[in-house]
């Protein structure tokens, strides 16, 4: 059974204005398999990943689940943090509470269950994550370039003058488009 983490970010006041974060952590620690909740001020700061990182270490946890803005902005900090306390980065999960609930609901009580409701399908979710691994993947070093027009032919010609092998495909018989109407 998976022992999951959940880590409520305030984000100063952009989330805390309207959903009530002691709450959520609150609900949330109830579920079978969440081992920590808790909720702090700026989770992406230096003192919220120490708590992220000290929670992982003192309760064993195996699953990470931080609540806060969208995964576009700290992601990958949130990644680098479990993975340097020996934790598979993909066993992080983000819930976007600040755009899916602070800034779209203007009922407090609303927004606070909706969040609830969000981090509670992360946790179901979350459970059921494969360890995954990163992977390199050969690169063909070739374009593809749809359109023989003017704006086509220089681009295969630029990307031509970089080294890299180009594949001009155009529908008429001849290269131009209007240009060659001209």
């Amino acid at each position: 059974m998976s022992r999951i983490g959940v880590f409520i970010c305030q984000c100063g006041v952009n989330i805390a204005e309207k959903v009530d974060t002691e709450k959520v952590a609150e609900e949330i620690s109830k579920l079978p398999s969440v081992e920590h909740a808790t909720d702090y001020k700026f989770m992406c700061s230096s003192p919220g990943q120490k708590l992220i990182k000290d929670a992982i270490n003192e309760h064993g946890l195996d699953r990470v689940i931080v609540a806060a803005c969208s995964p576009q902005m700290h992601q990958q900090t949130f990644q680098r943090a479990i993975e340097s306390e020996g934790l598979n980065p993909y066993f992080l999960s983000i819930a976007n509470i600040r755009e899916q609930c602070s800034w779209v609901t203007e009922d407090p009580e609303k927004a606070t269950e909706k969040a609830i409701n969000l981090v509670r399908k992360k946790v179901k979710r979350v459970t059921h994550h494969d360890s995954l691994e990163d992977i390199e993947v050969p690169i063909t070093k070739k374009a593809l370039i749809v359109g023989g027009g003017i704006a086509g032919i220089q681009a295969a010609l630029d990307i031509a003058e970089s080294g890299k092998e180009v594949i001009l495909v155009e529908r008429e018989p001849s290269l131009g488009g209007r240009m060659a109407q001209l």
